[in-house]
Parts: C-alpha cells; structure tokens; sequence
C-alpha cells in the first residue's frame, strides 16, 4: 500500500505522498473566445447536472428557452471544461468531448499541459468538491448562488503524475461503464413494469374485471371501444361543484393560525405530498376558499407536470391549493375520486392530453379542458371493486418498482464512492 501525506485540503483529506496540491488556476486557463457564426452554422452545447456537457442535437427532448442566434455565445473545443457558474454547487460541470459554443452564461475552461480533462471531469462532479463550489460561492438565496470565476479557480485541487491521472481515467472509464450497464437494465425492468401498470390500469377501466365482457363502440375515436356495462361521460357531470383553480397568494412559512399550502411541485411524480422544510402555508383568513375536502381531485393546469393529478386525504391536515392547480369534487355517487385517479394513470389519458397539447400553443390545460374530459365510467359497485382490484395489484407492481429503484441507488452511491475514492488517490487502480 503506498504512503499517504495529509494534503491540508479539508474535502481531499488524505492523498499519495508524491501527487501534489494545486489551485484550479494553475491547471486551466479560461477561455473568453466568441462565436460570431450564425446559429445554424454551430454546434450547440449544454450542460446539465445528471448529464454533464451534451450536444442539442443528441437530445431526444429539450427543455427552457430554446436559442434564437449563437451570437456572442463561448466557444467550446474538445477537452474543455464547462461551468455553469449558478448551478456548479449541484454538479453543473463536466468536460465537453465535442467542439461548438455554449451559453455565455457559462464559464468554459481550456486545460493547460499536464492536465487531464477526463481525469477533472470525475473530480469536478464529485459531491465533495461540489461542496467546494457551494463553500467559495456567495448569493442572497440558493436560487441565486454563483460561483463565479475568480473564485471556482482559487479551490484547490490534487494533481497526480500526468500518466497517473491517465491511467485513473482508463480504469474508472472502464469501471463506470460496467455500473452505468448494470443500472441501464434495471431501468429497463422498472420501465417495463411500469408499462404493464399502465396497460393494466387501462384495460380495467375500459373492459372492467369480467372477462370476455361483450365490447361496444365508446363513440369517442381515441377511446376506442369500451365494456358494454360502460358509458362515456364528460367530467364534468360527475362532479359534485364546478372545477376551481386555486388561490393565486404567496405562502409562506409556518405561523399560528396557518394551513398547509399545496402547489404544484409539493406532489410527486408517484401522486404523494412532500414534507419537509419547504412547505409553505397560507393564513386562514385568506385560504378559507380553498380548503381541500377528503378525497378531492387536484389536477396541474401548466407546466413541466401538467396533467398530473393528486388525491387529497384529510390526514395530510388542513390544507389549501395555489393557483396553478385546478380541484375536482366528485359526486361520489356516480364517480368514485380513486377510480378517477387510476383513470388519469391510463394510456387513455395520456392520449387525451397529446391530442389537447396538440391543439394548444403552450402545454396548458385549464379547467374547461378537464371538465369537458370524456371518461368511461362504470356503476358505482364496479368502480368500487376496481379500486380495490388495482390498489391490490399495483401495489405490488409499486413495490417491485421500489426494490429495483432502491438498488438503482445503491449502485449510484457505489459508482460516487468509487470515483471519489480513485481520484483522491485513497484506492490504487490495478490496471
């Protein structure tokens, strides 16, 4: 085992006696170059904190505003270091392997002659030294949070050998290759179970549990046909009170005589309530006409997560919802609220929001579109055994999709500790 010197660096710890320590200064130099060619003519590059330094034209789907000229834009060569100077605290850093121009939000970095860019790669997207970035950085709020050039280039960082740092680079390549396949094809089975849950959940609410029910033509093109004990009708005759957006107010954090304040991003993507130190809340003098009911229906109307729906329960406690979600109350004589959840579940529902979106220059639904929602709706003893039916299974479904998540993580944390380890120097690569 080789020796080991304290490097006096508080986030490296201890490193091989004979790497040396550096300020990031001494190992790239920024590169100020513009772009003065049309966009079309340019390779777009971006980064992202999961995805690190990618080209617009590998992306299947692209999200924010989309560029409009590359006029003044950085430009980016192959081995470059790219920083978003806001968001490089959360990983926000990488190493391009493309030519092209960026963001002159950006800070774009050129290695100087014994830096290794892949080597800086691993160690800039470590959680240890994005703890770096947070502690040189400086803002007002989180939101606002910037590491900014003067300071990301005084952080001090190992410098190993020059065929060392390549050699590390060999092995984790290899190494993290491995995991990121291993992970690849649980994500796989995860996708795979969750496109049996939704199928399921789909031909139950269209067939109902009887088998080889006889099957009639719903009249409705993108439903298709339907059990004949079925009928299509729109939501809106299956709600107890017209659809109401929510409160547009500002919540804020806990105080006496308060309510839970729901928004948008409070709801997860599997249909639970956060809790933790971001909740907001809302005086009940002014969220008195928005308190939510047990079982009432919310539904986002804009955004990234349009579409989503949310059932509440009295015992997430008094609670009142913002402006960019719509409620639902259902007649529960005619429409039970968890068989209108499993309902937004189905491929059904993904259909009728692609043909809404299609139909709209913005994703936005609003509540004349959900009310007007056309749904095949059972009697209310069908509808009551299908609930029970799909708690039952997708639970289960749920629960296999929660093992292979978990070890999806474990192996996330595995290839963290590994990268950590190797190009701190506290584990010697074999090859």
């Amino acid at each position: 085992m080789r020796e080991m010197k304290n490097s006096g660096v508080e986030w490296l710890g201890k490193i091989p006696n004979h790497w040396r320590i550096r300020r990031i200064k001494n190992l790239f130099e920024l590169r100020n170059e513009k772009n003065y060619e049309a966009l079309e003519d340019v390779n777009l590059i971006s980064l992202y904190t999961d995805k690190g330094v990618v080209q617009h034209s590998d992306l299947t789907e692209t999200t924010g505003n989309k560029a409009v000229t590359a006029d003044g834009y950085k430009i980016v060569k192959e081995d470059d270091i790219v920083v978003n100077i806001i968001l490089c605290w959360m990983g926000a850093v990488g190493r391009s392997a493309y030519n092209g121009v960026t963001s002159p939000a950006y800070d774009v970095y050129k290695p100087l002659h014994d830096t290794n860019s892949k080597y800086y790669h691993y160690l800039f997207r470590t959680s240890q030294f994005n703890g770096e970035c947070y502690r040189y950085g400086r803002g007002i709020m989180l939101m606002r949070w910037r590491t900014y050039s003067s300071e990301f280039r005084a952080i001090s960082v190992p410098l190993p050998p020059e065929d060392e740092q390549e050699r590390i680079v060999n092995f984790l390549d290899k190494k993290i290759d491995d995991v990121d396949r291993l992970i690849g094809n649980v994500q796989k089975q995860i996708e795979k179970l969750k496109a049996y849950k939704q199928s399921l959940i789909t031909q139950v609410v269209t067939k109902g549990l009887v088998p080889n029910v006889p099957m009639k033509d719903s009249g409705v093109e993108w439903i298709g046909e339907i059990a004949e004990t079925h009928t299509v009708y729109r939501l809106k005759y299956l709600l107890r009170t017209p659809m109401q957006y929510g409160a547009n107010e500002s919540g804020d954090k806990f105080k006496e005589n308060a309510v839970r304040y729901i928004r948008i991003t409070d709801i997860t993507a599997d249909g639970n309530l956060k809790d933790d130190e971001s909740n907001q809340y809302l005086p009940l003098s002014v969220a008195a006409g928005y308190i939510l009911k047990d079982k009432d229906v919310l539904f986002a109307r804009s955004g990234g997560t349009v579409g989503k729906s949310f059932l509440y329960h009295e015992y997430y406690g008094a609670s009142a919802f913002a402006g960019y979600l719509i409620k639902a109350e259902c007649d529960e004589e005619s429409l039970l609220p968890e068989y209108l959840i499993y309902y937004t579940q189905s491929s059904l529902y993904e259909l009728w929001k692609s043909m809404i979106f299609i139909q709209a220059t913005i994703q936005n639904i609003g509540a004349n579109k959900y009310s007007n929602m056309e749904i095949p709706i059972p009697s209310i003893e069908s509808q009551t055994a299908i609930v029970e039916y799909l708690a039952d299974t997708c639970s289960k479904i749920d629960r296999l999709i929660a093992i292979k998540q978990s070890k999806i993580e474990k192996l996330e944390q595995y290839k963290r500790a590994l990268i950590y380890e190797y190009v701190t120097g506290k584990k010697e690569h074999s090859c």
